[in-house]
């Protein structure tokens, strides 16, 4: 049993299929099929099974998947502590996020002036919901988004730090009849046009929520998940849109608004997740307390 297949069979884990580890360790799929293999010969019980044409990890192998994120924790553990005698701390951190929280974060946290900060790689990656932990995969931290009535992230493949917690409001053309409120009930906009994120994302799990809460079907004319889009269609027509209220704020323009949808709690939490090993490197630690720093300067301008 070696090392890199015990990787192999945590990636599977996470991953999904043989596909995609191939894809993320750059090697062949026969490759991967080839070191699980080898690394089967070492147990009486399988390791996996097929699932449909997919390969998946049976009970005794998630087991094993979780035993090496835990060596990949204590081999990191050690490895911080030498690099850290050798005052190495070029390696650069890199940063993934979905498309809104990239854009309002990403450049201030580079040009926060903190000479203590590592170089720094940025990525977007606009992906559902229950894709987010399988990211830490690639990346050293993922920014993510979570409703708050969903399952929580998988505790034992990724650590948590919650960074903020952000209401989506309706956006609504400063000459619409809505925007004279203060706020708008589930009964005041159903009946609306809408331009809506696709399902699996924020917008669209709130409109189901306002949808279920006034008993009514909404109408969806638009269905885009690019938020500066989303508010020029709000500009441009007479459609309602459900917007982030910090990270959306510089999109709007002069002439779109936002109100806050009253009797429901809408919004989502936006994590970092991170592997476990990953938090002994104090580069990563730095990068995270920075973070977290932009993130309370952004909700504090917004309130």
């Amino acid at each position: 049993m070696e090392l890199h297949q015990l990787r192999i069979l945590r990636e599977l884990a996470d991953l999904g299929s043989v596909n995609a580890v191939a894809k993320a360790l750059f090697v062949s799929p026969s490759a991967v099929s080839q070191q699980l293999a080898q690394l089967q010969r070492n147990f009486p019980v399988p390791l996996t099974q097929k699932e449909g044409r997919r390969l998946v990890l049976t009970s005794q192998g998630r087991i094993l998947a979780q035993a090496s994120a835990q060596v990949a924790s204590t081999l990191a553990e050690a490895d911080s502590k030498i690099r850290n005698y050798e005052g190495n701390f070029a390696q650069p951190v890199l940063i993934a996020g979905f498309h809104s929280i990239g854009q309002t974060i990403f450049a201030p946290l580079l040009n926060s002036g903190d000479d203590d900060l590592p170089p720094l790689r940025f990525f977007d990656e606009d992906v559902s919901q229950q894709d987010f932990p399988a990211l830490t995969s690639t990346y050293d931290l993922v920014l993510a988004h979570r409703m708050p009535h969903t399952e929580a992230w998988p505790a034992d493949r990724v650590s948590v730090i919650p960074l903020a917690f952000e209401p989506l409001d309706i956006a609504v053309h400063q000459d619409h009849p809505l925007a004279r409120f203060e706020s708008l009930s589930p009964a005041q906009v159903i009946e609306e046009p809408w331009v809506v994120s696709r399902p699996g994302f924020s917008p669209a799990d709130v409109l189901d929520t306002i949808a279920a809460l006034s008993g009514s079907a909404p109408r969806i004319e638009h269905r885009v998940n690019d938020y500066g889009t989303a508010a020029a269609l709000v500009r441009a027509s007479h459609c309602l849109g459900i917007l982030p209220r910090f990270t959306s704020r510089s999109m709007l323009g002069k002439d779109v608004t936002l109100r806050p949808v009253s009797g429901l709690e809408s919004g989502r939490q936006i994590d970092i997740l991170v592997r476990a090993e990953h938090l002994h490197r104090p580069t990563v630690i730095r990068v995270i307390d920075a973070l977290r720093e932009t993130a309370r300067k952004l909700v504090a301008e917004n309130l």
